[in-house]
């Protein structure tokens, strides 16, 4: 059945675009991009002609019903982002859903993604991450998005561009305890690859130290909320009253949630409770 094939492709090194990866693009009859040019450079190192057509965010609404209408006359069309895997923090994921919706599948390609890369080589070891992408371009707004996101307890991945990484390390450092640590990646898998790890309140004097760290684009992840010493009176409530009607695990994951204290604190003291 005609298919749209959402396909990861490489970050930066071209040796990371996969065996199945170049053979669906050889094959497909058209390949929707978000930049068509830098798409076309690709598509020449390794050796593939296709048909391109661009699909970006000023465009989106417009191209998807150019993929839907060849899809309708049995052509298979392949997506694909700048860099790494379509539709998470790029353009492609409305398309997706307009596509899923005229009734036609949508089949991942997996590979190279930019917050997983960094992630893997990060060293946090807690349960789970909460990706947030690009936060919002104004000091305001980005430092009222970060303060929502204070309480979680779980690693914060940001995407940043090298015109805001320095304000966005500065916001974080002013809205969030300065012993947490942070990983800056910048570059992924480029020459000038560069991952280091810190506490936050370093953070904005070793961007200042040099030019080049503000180069590049960057993944930037931010340890959780640092454990406190209890879960205070909100969540406290929040867990008794789910644990009348739920098993432990599920009352403390659920009142993590809906409290943003530590699911495992929150674990613990299920288990004084029932045991009690």
């Amino acid at each position: 059945m005609p298919s749209l094939y959402v396909v990861a492709t490489p970050l930066g090194n071209l040796q990371d675009i996969s065996l199945r990866a170049q053979a669906l693009l050889a094959a497909v009859d058209a390949i929707a991009a978000e930049d068509t040019r830098h798409s076309q450079r690709l598509l020449d190192a390794v050796g593939i002609k296709a048909k391109l057509l661009a699909l970006h965010e000023h465009n989106e609404q417009v191209a998807v019903g150019q993929v839907i209408r060849m899809l309708e006359a049995g052509q298979h069309v392949a997506l694909i982002s700048d860099a790494g895997t379509p539709a998470i923090s790029d353009p492609g994921a409305r398309a997706v859903a307009r596509v899923r919706e005229a009734g036609f599948p949508v089949v991942p390609i997996p590979g190279a993604c930019a917050a997983i890369a960094a992630l893997s080589a990060s060293g946090f070891v807690e349960n789970g991450f909460h990706f947030v992408g690009f936060l919002a371009t104004r000091q305001t707004a980005r430092r009222a998005e970060i303060e929502a996101l204070r309480a979680l307890a779980v690693p914060l991945v940001f995407y940043e561009s090298p015109h805001r990484i320095a304000e966005c390390v500065a916001d974080l450092a002013a809205v969030l305890e300065p012993a947490r640590d942070i990983v800056i990646a910048r570059e992924l898998t480029k020459l000038y690859e560069q991952i280091v790890r810190m506490p936050l309140g370093e953070a904005v004097a070793w961007l200042a130290e040099d030019p080049n760290r503000s180069r590049g684009e960057f993944v930037v992840i931010v340890s959780g909320a640092p454990a406190t010493e209890g879960l205070g009176v909100e969540a406290e409530r929040v867990l008794a009253l789910l644990l009348a009607d739920l098993p432990v695990k599920s009352a403390a994951r659920l009142a993590a949630e809906i409290t943003g204290a530590s699911r495992n604190a929150l674990y613990a003291r299920a288990l004084e409770l029932k045991a009690g």
